[in-house]
């Protein structure tokens, strides 16, 4: 894990309360260049999501699916979060989408500040016409992430049939603060002890307004509903910024 989350080493109370001022600093700094991300997407057209995950879970694979799904309809653009390797960078390359692969050296989450350079970097690659979808991959984790904005208007958190059903219910930050819950690699089922309705009642729980699908990148099951839930929310979105 990393020090800049707070996540790291334990202590004397008088440590742990500078720890936490030195965080709320963090956070908020974090917080504002959120904010000016947002903005600068939007400037160039598109709409952001954020893509957060276990390590393993498929956030690649259903980009590179959705990106398959809507060729020639939707100008999409990438930014890949990892601790190394441009590995992830390279599956999205090979579909002649823009993309972005961001390096952490370590840390267990993307933060605005990254982000923005990621941007300013996707946006060399774009023509006059600019984006309408923005993927932000995060870094495999479902802790750390959780905590710092990046500038996304949407928070999808995937959660694979191989990690187990349980895992709203240990993780629930992660789907409180989120608006789409993806169950992916449902093809496994038959083969893991996963339960598809305790995930969803778990995570509906935690947060009832969630925007629930079940998908396998392999199989293509509901993948036609998750483009057209793609489509329609960037019609709302262009709405609401004509308005």
């Amino acid at each position: 894990m990393c020090e800049s989350c707070g996540c790291q080493g334990q202590g004397s109370f008088k440590k742990e309360i500078g720890v936490i001022e030195v965080n709320q600093r963090l956070l908020a700094a974090n917080d504002a260049q959120a904010e000016f991300n947002r903005h600068y997407i939007e400037k160039l057209g598109a709409l952001s999501i954020n893509l957060i995950s276990s390590p393993g879970s498929g956030k690649t694979t259903l980009l590179e699916k959705t990106i398959d799904a809507l060729a020639g309809e939707l100008r999409i653009g990438v930014i890949e979060g990892d601790i190394e390797t441009e590995r992830d960078a390279d599956r999205i390359r090979a579909r002649g989408i823009p993309v972005v692969q961001l390096t952490t050296g370590g840390a267990c989450h993307l933060d605005a500040h990254i982000v923005h350079k990621g941007i300013r970097t996707l946006e060399t690659q774009l023509d006059r016409t600019g984006l309408d979808l923005l993927f932000i991959e995060n870094v495999g984790n479902l802790v750390c992430p959780v905590s710092f904005k990046l500038g996304e208007h949407l928070r999808a958190v995937l959660l694979s049939v191989p990690e187990g059903s349980d895992k709203p219910a240990k993780y629930p930050k992660a789907f409180m603060t989120s608006q789409v819950f993806l169950i992916t690699k449902t093809d496994l089922v038959p083969y893991f002890d996963f339960s598809m309705e305790e995930a969803e009642r778990e995570a509906t729980r935690l947060n009832p307004g969630l925007e629930k699908f079940r998908l396998s990148s392999v199989t293509g099951e509901n993948f036609d509903a998750w483009v057209g839930y793609l489509r329609n929310l960037l019609k709302k979105y262009r709405n609401i910024l004509k308005d």
